[in-house]
This record gives C-alpha cells, sequence and structure tokens, in this order.
C-alpha cells in the first residue's frame, strides 16, 4: 500500500495534485514511466551481452539514419532545455507539466538516440524496434484524443510526435531489414564472400497479391542497385508470356490468317493482326483507366462536400471523418488503378514491339532482291529502332486518349451538378480551345513526318559513311560528306524547331484555357444568379483543373497514334515486300538423282523491269563431286550465275534445282563482329578435330597462332581489322567446316598471295572438298587445269563449257583469256630463275610462310580486345550531365530566364487563387470586380508561361545544334583506329535515339521537373498558411518522397544505361544481317540467326519490363506519401471548430491538397525520366572527346600548291604502331622511291603491306622515323594537303549511294566529257552507254548493282580523274581478269608515265615490270631492288617468282 500510495504521491506531484486516467497528464506520466522501464531493460541487455565494443562498428549509415539521429537529438536538448528553463524561471506556462517529466523525456531521447546509434544484435533491434513502434502508437493516442476534445495541442508535444512519426518509419523499416535479411550480421563480418544474387525471386507472376498490388516483387532487384552497380546479368529474364518467340508466333499466326483471306485494304493488316492478338489485353488495360478517370472526377464533387461541411453551423464529426475515410478510399483507387493501368499497357506494348521487331527481321531474311533495292540496311533498321519501338507506348496512349475524352465529359457533368446553366458561357471557350488542338495536332503530325523523313535520310547516310569510313579518309572527302550530312541535319533541324515552336503556342493554349474558361463560367454565375461562393469557385477550379490535363493530353497522344500509325504503314509496306522464291527448289542430302545442281534454260534478272535478262538461256548440270571453275571478263554474270544458283536472283524462267545443304563464299567478304571463332563455327557445335582441319586448309593456323587471344580475338566491325586475305580465308574455313554438299565459292583466292592461293586451292579446294560439288568463281586460269568443267561466261551467258583441254582447242574466248594470261607471265623470262629454285622452295617455304604481324595486329598483339566492351558512366554523376548539356550548348541564359518566367507564372497564379479565396469574403467587393481581377492575373501568368516554354526550347534547339555539331565533328576528326575498334551500331545508336532524347525530351524533361518543384513548394505553402499543422506532414512527405527516390534512382538509372547498351546490338546484328544475308540464307542459317535475333530482343525487353515496373514501384510510394498530406490536411479541416478557418481558405487549402498529389507523381516521374534521358547526354559526350587525329590543315605548314612536282618518296628508320605500348608493327624500314619509278611491294597475306599503305596516308601515324616526300615530312603538313595530292585505288573497291557521276566525281570538279574519258580509259564507257541514264543511272547502297570488278574499275576511273603524282594501288585488281588486268596496267602506265606508282599486289605479273620491288616480311624490309636483279641472286622475291610460276607451268605448257 506504501509503495501505491507513493507512486499515486508521485503522479499527483507531477501533475499538481490531480491523478485521474483519464487526464492527458496522467496518461503521459504513465507513458514515461514506460520508457524508463524500457530504458533500463535496454542498458542492461547491453551491458550484460557487451554489446557497446562489437556493435558500434555498424554499416554505413545512411541518409534517413542520419535525419533520425539529428531529430532525436534535437528533440532531447528541446525537453532539457524546456526542464532548466522550468526550473530557473520558475514559469507558470508550463503548470500542468513538471521539470521533472522534461528531464525525464530528455533521458529517453538521449537513449532512443542511442539505440539507433547503436546496432546491436538481431534481438536488440527487435526489441528496441518493437518499443518504438509502441511509443508512437500510445503518444499518437493521447495527441489524437486532445486533438479530437480539445481542437488544441501545444507546440512543445508537436515536434516530439512527428520525430515519433519518423522513428515509427524507421521501425517498420529496420524490422523489414531484419525479417528479410536474416544473415546479415554475418555478412558484414565476410565482406570478401560475394554474395549470390537469386534473380528467381524478382518473378511478379510467383509474388503474392500484395507484392503485386504495391509492386513489392521488384524489392530485390531494387535492393540489389543500392548495395552495387546494376550489370545486365542481375536483370531477371522475362516470364514466357513476355518472351518475343511468343509474341511473335502469335502476331505470325494472325498475319498469315489475315493475308489467307485476301482482305482488299491491306494497308492495315499489321494493325488488324495486333488488334486481333491483343484486344482483351487492351480491354482489361482500359478498366484501370477507367477507374482512375472516375477517381478523378470525383475528387472536384468531394472539394464541394467539405467546403459545405466547414460552413454549417453544427458539425458532425462521423460525417466528417466518413468524407476522409470516401477521400482515402477514393485516393488509393485512384493510385492503384493507374499505377497498374500504366504498367500493363507498357507490357503489352513490349509485347506488340517485339512481335513486330522480329517480324521485319525474319522479313528481311526472306526478303527478294527486288525489296532489297527498295529498302535500304538503313531503312530496315529503321523499321526496327523507330517503327517497332513506337509500338512499346502504343496502348498506353490509345486508352490516355479516349480517357481523356472521358474525362472532360465527366467533368462538365460535375460543372452542371454545380454550377447550373452558369455553366454553358464557359463551355463554349472550352470548345473553341479544345478544337484549336485539332489544327495544332494537324501541324505537329505534318512536322513529325517530314522531321522522320529528313531523320530517314540522315540516319541512311550516316550508316553509309560509317561503313566507308576509310575510303572517305584516304581521298579526304570528310569534309564533302559531313556537309551533305549537315545539309540533311539542317532539314531536319528545321522541322524540330518548327515542331518545338509549335508547341509553346499549344503550352500557352494549356494554361489559357482554364482561366478564360473559369473567368467565363464565374461571369455565368452571375449572369445567371446561379451560386457563388467559395464552395462553387473552388469547385469549379478545380473541375476545370481535372479537365485541363486531358485537354493538353488530347493533342499530344494524337500526335502519337498519327506516328504509331505511319510508323504501322511503313511495316505493313515492308512485311508485304516480295520475298525470296524457292518453290522448285530441293534443299536435301539426296545423292542418287545422278545431279547435285541442275539448270534448265534459266533467264535471271536482277531488274524485274528489265527488258534484258542478267543472266539467259543458263543450261547447266552438275554432278556430285564434281569441281566446276566459272570464268571471264568483268561483268559477264559469274557472281550472278551463283546468285542463281543460291536463288537470290529472280528468275523469269526455266528450271533450277540445287540437292544438298550448300556452302557459299561471297566475293565481298562478309564477316560478322565477334571473334574468329564465332565466325568459323557459324552458329555450329565445336568438333575440335574438323575446326582444326578447316584452320589448317584455309590457311589461317599461322595467323591464329601469332594472336595473343588466338581465334578469340575480337574481328572489328565488318572484319576492319583484318586484312582482306585474312577475311577471305575466314570465310572459307567457315565454308570447309560447315561440311555442306555443294561449296559456292565466288573468286576466294583474289585478296592473297600466289603461294596462299596454291595453298588453298590444292589443300582446301581439291583435298578437303575433294567429294564436295564446287562451283569456282576464279581469274586465275593457273588453277583452271585441275578442274571437271569450266565454264566461260560472257555478256550473262555460258558461252563456252568443258575441259581446260577441250577450251583450249575450241579456241575463241577461253583461248583470249588464257593468252591474257601467258602474255603477262611472259613479261619476265622465269625459266632460268623457276629451275634454279625450284629445289630451294621447300626449305624457303619454311622460313616465309609464316604469318607476319601486319595490319591485322590491330587487334592481335595489343595485349587488349579491339571491340570493346561498350564505356557507360557508373554510379550516380549527379547533375554533371546537366550541367554538361547547359555549358556545351551554352544555355545558361536560357536557363536563368527560364527559371524566372516559371517563378512568375507560379507566384501569379498562386496570387489569382488567394485573390478569389480572400476576395469572396469581402461583401464590399462586387463578383464582377473578384472575377476581372482574377482573369487579368491569370492572363498575365499566361505571358510567364509562354516565355518559359519559349526559352526553353530556344535552350533545347541550342543544344541539340551544339550536340549534334560536337558529336559530328568528333567522329569525322576521329583516328581510323576508333573506327576499326567500335561498332559502327554503337555509334549509330548515339546518332540516333541519343540525339532524338536530345533533340525533344531533355528540354521539356527539364521544365518539368522545375515547374514541378516550384509548384510542390507553392502548395505546400499555400496549405500551411490556412493550416500551419500540415507543414510538419507536408515536409516529412517530401523527404521521404526524396528519400524513396534516391533508393529507387541507383537501379533506374543504371538500367536506363544497360537499356542503352542493349539496344545497339539489335540494331547492329540486324544491319549486319542486312549486309549478309545471302551468305546466312546460303548456309540455311536463317533459324539459327533469328534464334539469336531474339535473344537480344528479349535482353533489351527485360531492361525496358524492370525499368516500368521500378518507375511504378516509385511513383506508387510517393503517391502514398503525399496522400498522407493530403489526408492530414483533411482532417484538420474537418476536426476545426466553425470560423476558425473561413471557407474561402477551406477550398484554396483543399485544391491545392488535391494537386498536391498529382504534382508530386509529376515531379517524381519527370526527374526520374529527366535522370534517364541525361544518360543520352552522357553517352553522346564520350563521343564528343575522342581523340582526334593530326589536324586537315597546317597554316604555317602549307605544302606548295605544285607539291609534289617530282614524286620521290624516302623512308627514313619507319617504324610504326597502332597504339602507345603496342608492339611495333613495321620495323624501322629505310628505302626511297625515285620519282617516277614504278615499285611494287610483295610480301604473304600480313606481312605488313597495306599498314605501309596506311602510313603513306598517315591513317595511322609513325611511332619514329620520318616519310618525306618532295623534301617535305608528311607528319609536318595537315592531312588534307597529304591526302589529295595522293591518289589510291583501295583492296577494297567503295561506291555510295547515287549516281555513277557522283560516285567518280564526288567533289564536282570535273566535266561530264573528262568522265566519260576516264570511263573510257577504265573500260566501263561501253556498259554505261547502255543504260537509259547514262552518268545519272543509279548505284545502290554499297554498290550491289555493280560487279566487285566494276567497282574496282570505278575506283580507277576515281584516280585518272585526280591526276596525281604519286599514285598507290593496293590490291587494285585482284577482282579483275587476267586481261583486263593487263589492259589496265597497260592504261596505268601511259598515263601515270611520269607518276610514282606504288603497287601493292599478289599477283607477280602485276609488279613484275615494276622498276623497283619492295619484299616485306615480319614488318620488316627483306629485299628493295631491281627485279631483274633480285631474279639474278638466291633472294626471297626470286622464290616467291618461283612459286608462282611452278603453279602456272602446267597451264603454260600447252600453249609454249
Amino acid at each position: 500500500m506504501a509503495s501505491s500510495g507513493s507512486l499515486y504521491g508521485l503522479f499527483s506531484w507531477i501533475c499538481e495534485g490531480e491523478f485521474n486516467l483519464n487526464s492527458s497528464c496522467t496518461q503521459r506520466t504513465i507513458i514515461d514511466f514506460m520508457n524508463l522501464l524500457m530504458v533500463i531493460v535496454y542498458y542492461l541487455i547491453l551491458i550484460l551481452g557487451s554489446q557497446w565494443k562489437n556493435n558500434f562498428r555498424q554499416r554505413r549509415r545512411d541518409c534517413i539514419t542520419k535525419i533520425i539521429l539529428i531529430c532525436c537529438v534535437l528533440t532531447s536538448i528541446e525537453y532539457l532545455g524546456a526542464g532548466l528553463y522550468n526550473i530557473i524561471t520558475r514559469n507558470e506556462g508550463f503548470s500542468h507539466q513538471n521539470w521533472l517529466a522534461y528531464f525525464v523525456r530528455g533521458l529517453i531521447w538521449i537513449t532512443i538516440t542511442v539505440s539507433v546509434l547503436v546496432e546491436g544484435s538481431k534481438w536488440i533491434v527487435v526489441f528496441k524496434t518493437a518499443w518504438w513502434i509502441v511509443y508512437f502508437l500510445l503518444i499518437s493516442a493521447i495527441n489524437i484524443e486532445d486533438l479530437v476534445e480539445s481542437h488544441d495541442i501545444q507546440i512543445p508535444e508537436i515536434v516530439p510526435w512527428t520525430v515519433n512519426l519518423l522513428l515509427f518509419f524507421y521501425a517498420l523499416r529496420t524490422l523489414y531489414w531484419v525479417v528479410l535479411q536474416p544473415n546479415l550480421d554475418n555478412s558484414l563480418l565476410e565482406p570478401l564472400v560475394p554474395e549470390v544474387f537469386d534473380k528467381s525471386h524478382i518473378n511478379p507472376a510467383q509474388a503474392n497479391f500484395l507484392s503485386k498490388l504495391s509492386f513489392s516483387w521488384i524489392n530485390p532487384l531494387l535492393r540489389l542497385g543500392n548495395r552495387k552497380s546494376l550489370a545486365l546479368e542481375d536483370i531477371p529474364c522475362l516470364r514466357s508470356e513476355d518472351e518475343a518467340a511468343l509474341a511473335y508466333e502469335k502476331f505470325k499466326g494472325a498475319w498469315d490468317s489475315l493475308q489467307g483471306k485476301g482482305s482488299d485494304n491491306s494497308d492495315y493488316l499489321v494493325f488488324w493482326a495486333i488488334a486481333r492478338l491483343y484486344w482483351q489485353d487492351m480491354v482489361f488495360a482500359g478498366i484501370g483507366a477507367l477507374i482512375r478517370t472516375i477517381a478523378v472526377v470525383i475528387a472536384p464533387l468531394l472539394l464541394y462536400a467539405f467546403v459545405n461541411y466547414s460552413n454549417r453551423e453544427i458539425k458532425n464529426l462521423y460525417e466528417g471523418i466518413f468524407l476522409v475515410g470516401y477521400l482515402v478510399v477514393t485516393k488509393v483507387f485512384e493510385s492503384l488503378s493507374y499505377r497498374h493501368f500504366f504498367f500493363y499497357s507498357r507490357r503489352i506494348g513490349m509485347r506488340m514491339r517485339s512481335a513486330l521487331m522480329v517480324a521485319v527481321y525474319k522479313k528481311q531474311l526472306k526478303l527478294s532482291s527486288t525489296g532489297r533495292g527498295r529498302h535500304s540496311t538503313g531503312e530496315i533498321v529503321n523499321y526496327i529502332a523507330v517503327d517497332a519501338y513506337r509500338m512499346g507506348e502504343f496502348p498506353m496512349w490509345l486508352h490516355m486518349g479516349w480517357t481523356s475524352g472521358l474525362q472532360i465529359f465527366l467533368g462538365v457533368a460535375v460543372l452542371f451538378g454545380v454550377v447550373g446553366l452558369g455553366v454553358l458561357p464557359g463551355l463554349v471557350p472550352f470548345f473553341v480551345c479544345g478544337l484549336l488542338n485539332v489544327p495544332f495536332a494537324k501541324i505537329l503530325q505534318k512536322c513529325q513526318t517530314e522531321f522522320m523523313i529528313a531523320q530517314d535520310k540522315r540516319l541512311r547516310s550516316m550508316s553509309e559513311i560509317l561503313n566507308n569510313m576509310k575510303i572517305i579518309k584516304l581521298q579526304s572527302w570528310e569534309e564533302k560528306f559531313k556537309s551533305l550530312l549537315e545539309s540533311f541535319r539542317g532539314l531536319e533541324f528545321k522541322w524540330l524547331a518548327e515542331s518545338q515552336y509549335k508547341k509553346t503556342y499549344n503550352t500557352v493554349l494549356y494554361w489559357m484555357a482554364p482561366t478564360i474558361v473559369s473567368s467565363v463560367i464565374f461571369f455565368g454565375c452571375v449572369l445567371f444568379r446561379s451560386p457563388f461562393d467559395a464552395g462553387t469557385i473552388f469547385t469549379v477550379l478545380a473541375a476545370l483543373r481535372t479537365m485541363s490535363e486531358p485537354v493538353r493530353i488530347i493533342p499530344e497522344a494524337l500526335s502519337i497514334l498519327i506516328q504509331v500509325n505511319v510508323s504501322l504503314k511503313r511495316i505493313n509496306l515492308f512485311l508485304l515486300e516480295d520475298e525470296l522464291e524457292q518453290v522448285d527448289f530441293l534443299r536435301c542430302s539426296l545423292r542418287d538423282l545422278g545431279h547435285s545442281i541442275w539448270i534448265q534454260d534459266g533467264d535471271f534478272s536482277w531488274d524485274t523491269e528489265s527488258a534484258t535478262p542478267t543472266l539467259r538461256n543458263i543450261t547447266l548440270e552438275v554432278r556430285p563431286g564434281q569441281k566446276i571453275a566459272v570464268c571471264g571478263p568483268v561483268g559477264a554474270g559469274k557472281s550472278s550465275l551463283l546468285y542463281a544458283i543460291l536463288g537470290e536472283i529472280p528468275k523469269r524462267s526455266g528450271i533450277v534445282n540445287v540437292i544438298g545443304s550448300i556452302a557459299y563464299v561471297s566475293q565481298g567478304s562478309w564477316i560478322q563482329s565477334g571473334t574468329i571463332r564465332d565466325n568459323i563455327l557459324f552458329g555450329k557445335p565445336m568438333d575440335k578435330t574438323k575446326y582444326e582441319e578447316a584452320i589448317r586448309v584455309s590457311a589461317l593456323d599461322k595467323d591464329i597462332d601469332s594472336f595473343d587471344y588466338g581465334d578469340l580475338t575480337e574481328i572489328g566491325q565488318r572484319g576492319l581489322n583484318m586484312s582482306g586475305g585474312q577475311k577471305q580465308r575466314i570465310q572459307l574455313a567457315r565454308a570447309v567446316y560447315n561440311d555442306a554438299d555443294i561449296y559456292l565459292l565466288d573468286d576466294p583466292f583474289s585478296a592473297v598471295d600466289a603461294h596462299t592461293a596454291v595453298t588453298l586451292f590444292n589443300e582446301c579446294v581439291m583435298t578437303a572438298l575433294k567429294k564436295k560439288t564446287v562451283v569456282l568463281v576464279t581469274h586465275q586460269i593457273e588453277f583452271l587445269t585441275e578442274v571437271d568443267n569450266i565454264l566461260v561466261m560472257e555478256d550473262g551467258q555460258v558461252i563456252q563449257s568443258g575441259s581446260y583441254k577441250e577450251l583450249l582447242m575450241a579456241g575463241s574466248t577461253f583461248e583470249k583469256l588464257v593468252q591474257a594470261h601467258e602474255n603477262a607471265l611472259s613479261t619476265f623470262d622465269p625459266s632460268s630463275s623457276a629451275n634454279k629454285h625450284e629445289s630451294q622452295m621447300g626449305r624457303s617455304n619454311k622460313s616465309y610462310i609464316s604469318k607476319q604481324e601486319s595490319e591485322g595486329e590491330i587487334s592481335t598483339n595489343l595485349g587488349v580486345q579491339l571491340t570493346e566492351e561498350e564505356e557507360k558512366e557508373i554510379g550516380d554523376v549527379g547533375w554533371k550531365s546537366f550541367f554538361d548539356y547547359v555549358s556545351i550548348s551554352k544555355g545558361f541564359n536560357f536557363l536563368c530566364l527560364t527559371t524566372i518566367s516559371q517563378t512568375g507564372f507560379v507566384a501569379l497564379q498562386a496570387a489569382a487563387s488567394f485573390w478569389l479565396a480572400f476576395a469572396i469574403q469581402i461583401p464590399k467587393i462586387s463578383s464582377v470586380v473578384v472575377v476581372g481581377i482574377y482573369t487579368l492575373i491569370s492572363l498575365l501568368s499566361a505571358v510567364f508561361v509562354y516565355l518559359r516554354s519559349l526559352f526553353v526550347v530556344l535552350l533545347g534547339l541550342k543544344a541539340s545544334q551544339a550536340f549534334f555539331s560536337g558529336f559530328t565533328n568528333s567522329i569525322f576528326n576521329a583516328p581510323m583506329l576508333f573506327f576499326d575498334s567500335t561498332p559502327v551500331g554503337r555509334i549509330l545508336t548515339r546518332a540516333s535515339s541519343d540525339l532524338s532524347v536530345l533533340d525533344f525530351d531533355i528540354p521539356f524533361a527539364f521544365v518539368f521537373v522545375m515547374a514541378a518543384v516550384l509548384e510542390l513548394l507553392a502548395t505546400i505553402g499555400i496549405m500551411a498558411s490556412v493550416t500551419w499543422q500540415v507543414l510538419f506532414v507536408g515536409i516529412f512527405a517530401s523527404v521521404a518522397s526524396k528519400y524513396v527516390q534516391g533508393y529507387y534512382q541507383p537501379s533506374a538509372r543504371e538500367l536506363m544505361r544497360i537499356n542503352g547498351t542493349t539496344k545497339a546490338p539489335v540494331m547492329n546484328y540486324a544491319s549486319e544481317t542486312a549486309l549478309g544475308v545471302a551468305t546466312i540464307r546460303a548456309f540455311a542459317m536463317v533459324d539459327k540467326f533469328s534464334e539469336n535475333y531474339l535473344k537480344l530482343v528479349d535482353t533489351d525487353a527485360k531492361v525496358f519490363f524492370f525499368s516500368n515496373a521500378a518507375m511504378e514501384w516509385l511513383v506508387l510510394r510517393t503517391e502514398a506519401l503525399q496522400n498522407l498530406t493530403l489526408f492530414t490536411s483533411a482532417c484538420l479541416l474537418v476536426l476545426a471548430p466553425r470560423g476558425y478557418i473561413a471557407p474561402g481558405l477551406v477550398g484554396l487549402s483543399l485544391s491545392y491538397a488535391f494537386a498536391l498529389t498529382g504534382t508530386q507523381v509529376f515531379l517524381t516521374r519527370w526527374y526520374s525520366s529527366l535522370a534517364n534521358y541525361i544518360v543520352s547526354v552522357e553517352r553522346i559526350k564520350q563521343f564528343m572527346h575522342i581523340p582526334p587525329e593530326p589536324p586537315a590543315i597546317v597554316d604555317d605548314k602549307r605544302p606548295p600548291t605544285s607539291w609534289p612536282s617530282k614524286g620521290r618518296i624516302d623512308l627514313m628508320d619507319l617504324k610504326i604502331r597502332y597504339r602507345p605500348n603496342a608492339p611495333i608493327v613495321l620495323k624501322g624500314i629505310t628505302c626511297t622511291f625515285r620519282e617516277g619509278t614504278r615499285v611494287g611491294v610483295v610480301g604473304r597475306t600480313g606481312s605488313g603491306k597495306t599498314t605501309l599503305i596506311s602510313a603513306f596516308f598517315r591513317l595511322v601515324e609513325p611511332y619514329s622515323g620520318q616519310i618525306i616526300i618532295d623534301g617535305i615530312d608528311i607528319c609536318s603538313i595537315g592531312l588534307r594537303d597529304l591526302r589529295l595530292k595522293l591518289s589510291i585505288i583501295p583492296q577494297e573497291p567503295t561506291l555510295f549511294k547515287g549516281s555513277i557521276r557522283t560516285n567518280l566525281d564526288p567533289l564536282g570538279l570535273h566535266s561530264d566529257d573528262e568522265i566519260w574519258k576516264a570511263l573510257e580509259k577504265c573500260q566501263l564507257k561501253n556498259t554505261i552507254t547502255r543504260l537509259p541514264n547514262l552518268l545519272d543511272s543509279s548505284v545502290s547502297d554499297e554498290g550491289e548493282n555493280w560487279s566487285m570488278g566494276q567497282r574496282q574499275l570505278f575506283c580507277l576511273g576515281r584516280v585518272l580523274l585526280r591526276r596525281n603524282r604519286i599514285l598507290v594501288l593496293d590490291e587494285a585488281t585482284a577482282s579483275i581478269d587476267s586481261a583486263t588486268d593487263a589492259i589496265l596496267q597497260k592504261i596505268i602506265r601511259e598515263e601515270f608515265a611520269d607518276c610514282t606508282v606504288i603497287t601493292v599486289a599478289h599477283r607477280v605479273p602485276t609488279v613484275i615490270d615494276s622498276d623497283m620491288v619492295m619484299l616485306l616480311s615480319f614488318g620488316k624490309l627483306v629485299e628493295y631492288d631491281q627485279p631483274s636483279k633480285l631474279m639474278e641472286i638466291n633472294s626471297s622475291f626470286s622464290k616467291l617468282v618461283a612459286e608462282y610460276w611452278s603453279s602456272c607451268r602446267m597451264e603454260s605448257q600447252p600453249i609454249s
């Protein structure tokens, strides 16, 4: 009894003689005693468990923990300070509280601070979090009770209560981590043990209902993203129903079904196929959008109800609580339905997108030659990168379009219900403003269409330039092609600017519409004597606010749907293109039909409308195991015959049967990006024995042995880092490994030296393929004696057929070919040297056949792979990229003006609302004056919003120009090594999608973020001015939202960056496939390539999927937090006594409170979008700072205009390496090329010949030594001055899309007469005069409508026009027959008699009549002398000649 009495006395003393369990003081004192008990228990546990030392060393505290600690410290200081103040002053203002209570609470909060600071074991964590939760619940119950009963709460209790709330959420968070991660403490003790991340846990299908509802199933991925930078392998795979394979199969079924019906309107087959597949999913997504629309429209009615409630004389608390409850339910439904609508509609869009991407890809694998002629590689990539990608957003915008219309209709109904007839005048300007959107939408559509056309042209040109950058640099055409690209961009920029300026007017219309409409409605209320009070005014404003969003969305939705329509039509047109016909093709392994290839009376034509077929009267029978050679002059149709066998060229008449599997080696090597092994295996499983044999017979073994990475060496884009011979032999190895029945080889020996050619023919064609059927197109006459049958072609016909001896006896064309070959050989008498050295050949071969280090070494002996992983930023780069965006564009002034304009706009909007709230309560001010002043203020704000939009558009346009200019200049100034090591797709992605983000998205994303921040601050400020207590919850919600955003952002940022690296391979693979489609079809690898493409599409899609899920996770939580502010505000307004808050201010506060959640979500979404868009700035900026090659012109070192007047070249101890610290490739070459001499450069494939040529043109800079031309060190002058004075016919002939004239004379420096003379000299005049458009005849992409030999002749024509003193021929006649070669050599001798001619060649006759011969080996100069002198001694050159001659002797015997 004594103890209870003393306890009673203590309670009475603390509460000043009062001990009543219903009193607030007693309840608070009981809680204080309970807390004291918890403090004692907590310290005892810590002491007994010796936890201090071990647990103070906790994991790094995050931002929220630091905030909690600061708040706890401040709270303890507040209580201790209040107690101290009470003792000193004996202040009666604290009569209901004793100084002891304050000191006890100060002690309690000090302990809470310690408990936050000290980690403790799992059970301590559970104990202290339980304590925090119970404390919060108890103190909240007392505070709410005080608030309800007395409508008052003392200031010293508000701050601790707010901190208690923070502590409550922190406790829940801590408990969540402890429960879900029981081994957290162990992981701290074992930092070196990597944590295994189980991706299978992230599966929406396996999640429970609440997890799906709240998107919590993605928590593990976000948690991982906060612990480390996410990588692609961290992202889980898609579920089967989201994979591209299933999406495409469904689409194909629907497409085939619609095509089978023979629909009259074939323009919309893609649309109807999509609609048939996804209508149920679309309906489901539409239901979510509908629920959200209804919830949004209910909000103004709730506001009206709240204002009416606050106006009542007698308030029913239960009715007020019911209103709050109704508000909560409405907001919950609105939030959940909208979030799931967004997520689900984008998920459907992703499936549609994947289906169309795969459909386009598979179509290009079946596309006929006619179809390929109508759709360039760049266009096909665009169908995937732009058109199919648009489908990702299509379902969302479709539903947003119709629900916006419904929302407007329901909003009008609400206005009718509240205002009555007074709303009628307001509907007129509303519908006028709405209708004004239609012409805006049409103008925007036109701008968008024209922009896309211009963008297509630019990207097609960009793709062509990047693929042929080497020839552009060799010819010094950078300025020409850069200006071409800039002209395309200029047109594109014109439509971009037009579009953006029109959007500024649209913005003004969007913001003026609610002002004008509301003003007219208010005047209507006055006119029709409708109610004009606070409830009416703010309900009208809230209703118009709900209507203004759809008014803005409708034109945007229409614009996007129009773009989708354009894209669907483009894809539709492509999918309806002609496919390859293979009706009478037999692809089987039957051997009992007596033939492998059978063509009867075949007529074939690339141009189906041409009167003359490309091939005519073709009759051919090839038996299993036969070796057939096809020869003939340039343009005779040899390659076309192989295409006819493959079924690539349209057949007009006749029968074609191909029995057995095919392997095809194209004339222009088609190499994929990847390793050498990948290119040889070509999707087949590894058989080591067969693989090693394929490498051996293709003479690749020595090459591979010399590479640091062996057969795992990366090959650059289109094999740029391999020599022509290496690429050709990789193709051969691929064919041999394929183990097909039939081999079609299109001039496979043109790019290799004579000895390698002999090795390949004997080891590969005649031995490894001994039992195979081989059709070999070749200009090497020396191999024809070995084959079973020879086809001689001329002018698209097989004019002779038979064995070597039979054709020689028959005479005519074949005899001329052989005679030309013999004439080439007869320029020297090889017999003596051949006999002299034949016995030494075996010995010389051993030392000389080794693969040397040369141009291939860019990728090999560097210690690193050539094609590097795509660079991406890691971690948070903060605002750096945005500041880069502003600084590079020099748009700081526009940034400041935009900010000032937006601030003015927000201030004026707030002023207009305050005016309404206060003026409506002053009877002296008439309604007309109230409305008039409101209208003036609002219209003035529209001026500011126009200026804001204008300034941000100017900032965006300036940035677009600056970044495009910087990016383009950097690319054109980049050294050749950059293009060798960077896939074209990687550059094109930046030039297309990343630049598009800069053009359209970043400027408006920035202004939306800034607007939302200012709007949020204004909203919370206005709400706090009415009910200041809401400030605590508002600040907490904003801080918590920022924390949630901070938690989300690391994962989202990395997902966006990863997405930037997953999209490029999809485009790159499509582009690569388009270039090698004939090879893919020949090897019957269509299905394998489609399978690989499906994986790439799924990889890209999974990043898209999880990015969307993460975004909805964030927005849902942000909405929930800001809804707390709204609910608090509503509760305070309901609990406030009548007259405490004016009805006008209730309406003002709630109208802004209702908009608060939308503003926060808007901010969250656009801030996240801006953070993601900024990644595009990072990516483009990476390529704006490529180390450039030396300047084009050095002003103080310009050579004389007549330079070089002689053409003398001195090489002085020339050493070349491709990168710093890389091995030296050319090793100290010293020699002189005298003026006017013809110098032949010979050596095995890869001995350094092409590297030497690259050094002359400074594609690679000398590591040491000098190249001096006519007394001038070429490294001292500008690149343009050098390259314009040198001429080259490159190893790989390049033509650009355009006309014959633009290909011969890109700079437009020559007359037609000069061009015709050049064409006549290079044997093309007759061919071109037969064309209807003569010099304006078209040249297709890559010059595909001209044979490889003809392309080489075009390159010769360019050289003949330029007439420089120094000419370099880099394997220039490799792809033409001996007769044409002899004619061209004669032309070159005559036309360049006074010039220095450097000839790199594999054919010995091409260099044998040179004045000097240079022989390279291992990057060293082995021999340099006159060929006649070298032939007289036991030289390496004489051995090379002997090798060549020995391979020709057998064939030359019959006619000698």
